[in-house]
């Protein structure tokens, strides 16, 4: 049985604790702040329940995130998504236009254009690609033309990255993408082959929980009891004669213990403000801690129903860089899943920021509520003000995975060879999505070392 330190309670350090813990560790997992969690977090406020993070969670059939849930008990706890959540929108001119999901909807569909719609017959004659750090909007625009990139790409990602898709590497990531060209040379395609071996075969399943998200993390918190401590933030990582030494503050108190090994799961960040004594490489340290972080904030407003003349019946709606508005996009929340807003209402949860414009991240909070209001008020057409407001801000969102994910991933692995038992995971590291950020823990969690 060895000794492990655990840094950081977030998703990954949750599950990667509980892992070393079943596998017969001793385990101590130090989190800097008050509660467990990270950024995943789901608050009630005035009958409106919010979450503070991720908003969904995306099984698939075969990931290590839905055998966690099963160990756990809770996937007959999770609640799937609204059927209507399968309904995404995007912004264009003053209309949210349906996003297409077959090769017929998008026929009729006016996302596209109709030369953008007879540029995609040229995509099955195109040869692959030869750049391996291609630019993923290079990679769209080569393969499926310029409207793509614009209408259906730029916004997707904006949504999950808050980024462009000129900053991404197209192999980090759509890494699915790039592996469809390269076996089968088509996206078109390739899809529809994929798709037609998939039919039949379990889909992928969007979840949360009746109280939200955070459920995930609460029992997993539950479950390592007394193996975490909170309000412990880690000073310093000095390699012992044996071993390593950990040292932290616990009621302003200076605490030092001794651990067979080290695992970080902090955000690249946070990497930074910890005192690395002994660590061979100490430039690769700082590459790890450079992960490209841009400024979201997360802005909610309840209306009452009636004061809402869009049906919300989808998931919500992406807003393209071409239409140069003030927000990214707005989730349909009290649609997406029940009980999130009072009886009579609907909740609405819209994200300002990101690379795009990181300056309006920063606003005050009325101008921000203002700037939203004023923006969704013609989309969704409100006929009043809301009767509910509330704002959470990340200065540091979202680590992508842009030019610098290599230099950090194989920074990672030099640290690790040099310095025995001392290993990185995180979200800057695994990718962004929770069952990437599950994996990756169960992975760096799963051996001796």
């Amino acid at each position: 049985m060895s000794r492990i330190a655990v840094l950081g309670a977030g998703i990954c350090g949750l599950v990667a604790a509980r892992n070393l813990g079943l596998s017969g560790h001793d385990v101590l997992a130090l989190e800097a702040g008050p509660e467990t969690g990270g950024v995943m977090g789901s608050e009630k406020h005035d009958g409106y329940l919010l979450e503070i993070g991720p908003n969904t969670l995306a099984l698939r059939p075969d990931s290590a995130a839905i055998s966690l849930l099963a160990e756990m008990d809770l996937l007959e706890e999770a609640v799937d998504a609204n059927p209507k959540a399968d309904k995404r929108f995007v912004l264009r001119g003053e209309k949210l236009i349906s996003v297409p999901t077959s090769p017929s909807a998008l026929l009729g569909s006016g996302l596209l254009s109709l030369g953008a719609k007879l540029r995609l017959l040229l995509e099955p004659f195109l040869p692959r690609g030869k750049d391996p750090d291609e630019t993923l909007a290079a990679f769209v625009k080569r393969r499926l033309g310029k409207e793509v990139l614009d209408y259906a790409v730029d916004p997707f990602v904006s949504g999950v990255y808050a980024s462009k898709p000129e900053s991404m590497i197209a192999r980090h990531a759509f890494p699915k993408l790039v592996e469809i060209e390269k076996e089968r040379r088509s996206l078109i395609l390739g899809g529809m082959a994929l798709a037609k071996e998939r039919k039949g075969k379990p889909k992928t399943r969007l979840l949360s929980f009746p109280k939200g998200l955070a459920t995930l993390t609460q029992r997993l918190s539950q479950d390592l009891a007394g193996c975490i401590k909170t309000n412990a933030k880690v000073q310093k990582v000095r390699r012992a004669t044996a071993g390593w030494e950990v040292e932290w503050m616990e009621d302003e108190e200076s605490k030092t213990e001794c651990f067979d090994t080290v695992l970080c799961t902090l955000p690249a960040h946070k990497i930074a403000s910890i005192e690395w004594e002994k660590v061979n490489s100490q430039e690769d340290l700082n590459a790890l801690a450079k992960a490209t972080h841009y400024p979201v904030s997360v802005v909610y407003h309840g209306f009452r129903r009636e004061d809402v003349e869009h049906p919300l019946d989808g998931f919500g709606f992406l807003v393209p860089s071409k239409e140069n508005r003030s927000i990214l996009g707005t989730l349909f929340s009290s649609t997406l899943f029940a009980g999130r807003a009072p009886e009579g209402h609907v909740l609405l949860t819209t994200f300002v920021g990101g690379e795009r414009q990181p300056e309006l991240a920063e606003k005050s909070d009325d101008d921000l509520h203002r700037l939203v209001i004023e923006e969704l008020r013609p989309i969704l057409v409100l006929n009043d003000s809301p009767s509910f407001q509330h704002i959470r801000r990340w200065p540091q969102a979202i680590p992508l995975p842009d030019h610098s994910l290599d230099d950090r991933l194989a920074a990672a692995q030099r640290i690790e060879q040099r310095n025995p038992e001392l290993r990185f995971t995180g979200s800057h590291l695994a990718g962004v999505s929770l069952p990437d950020c599950i994996e990756g823990a169960l992975k760096q969690s799963s051996t001796d070392g």
